[in-house]
C-alpha cells in the first residue's frame, strides 16, 4: 500500500474573511465547540483546553502567541498524542513512482527509528521542491538522537499547529500542497 503523507489539518472553518466578528465568534462560540476546533489544528486536549480558557483574544497575533507559548509547554506525553494523531492522506497526483518509493523507505526508517510520523513545516517552499525537502528534512533528521529529534519535531509541530489556527481564524480552509508520502507537512 502507498505510503501517504498530512499536507493540511482539516481544520474547521468560520465564514469569511478575518475580521473582529470572525475572531469575536472564536472568542465567544461554546467552549467545547472552541475545543473541538482547535483539536482539529492540535490534538493536544491541553493545548485545546488552555486556549480556550484564555479567551478572549484581542487580535489574531495574541491567539498565535499564546497557541505558541501553550505548544512550547506540551509535555512528552502531549506530545506523543499530537504526533499519533497526525492524519495522511493521499499523496497527490503526478508524484513519481521512484520518488513515492523512495519517500516510502525515508518515512519507514523514520517511523521505525523514532515511533511517530515525520512531521515538517514546508511553509516558505514551492510546491514543485516540497518533495525534495522533505526527503532532505527526514534524511538529514535520521542523525537525530531520539531526544533531539522529539525537540525538532515539537517545534514543526508547533508551526503546522499555528499555521492550521490562522487559516482557522481567517476562515481560509485547508491549504494543500504537493507533499510527499507519510507524515505531516504544511505548505501555505
Amino acid at each position: 500500500m502507498p505510503a501517504q503523507t498530512r499536507t493540511e489539518s482539516p481544520c474547521p472553518t468560520l465564514p469569511g474573511s478575518l475580521t473582529p466578528t470572525t475572531l469575536e465568534r472564536f472568542n465567544t462560540d461554546p467552549a467545547e465547540d472552541v475545543e473541538r476546533a482547535l483539536l482539529a489544528c492540535l490534538r493536544s486536549l491541553r493545548w485545546a483546553r488552555r486556549l480556550t480558557d484564555h479567551r478572549p483574544y484581542p487580535d489574531l497575533d495574541s491567539l498565535l502567541a499564546a497557541a505558541d507559548e501553550a505548544a512550547y509547554d506540551l509535555t512528552p506525553a502531549d506530545l506523543s498524542e499530537a504526533l499519533a494523531a497526525e492524519a495522511l492522506p493521499a499523496l497527490p497526483d503526478g508524484v513519481y513512482s521512484a520518488a513515492h518509493m523512495a519517500l516510502g523507505a525515508a518515512h519507514a526508517a523514520y517511523e521505525s527509528r523514532f515511533g511517530h510520523v515525520f512531521v515538517i513545516c514546508v511553509d516558505h517552499t514551492s510546491p514543485d521542491e516540497a518533495l525534495n525537502q522533505v526527503l532532505a528534512g527526514i534524511r538529514s533528521r535520521l542523525t537525530n538522537d531520539p531526544e533531539e529529534e522529539r525537540v525538532v519535531a515539537a517545534e514543526e509541530l508547533r508551526r503546522l499547529a499555528g499555521q492550521r489556527l490562522a487559516s482557522y481564524v481567517r476562515g481560509a480552509g485547508p491549504q494543500h500542497s504537493a507533499a510527499p508520502p507519510r507524515g505531516a507537512t504544511s505548505h501555505i
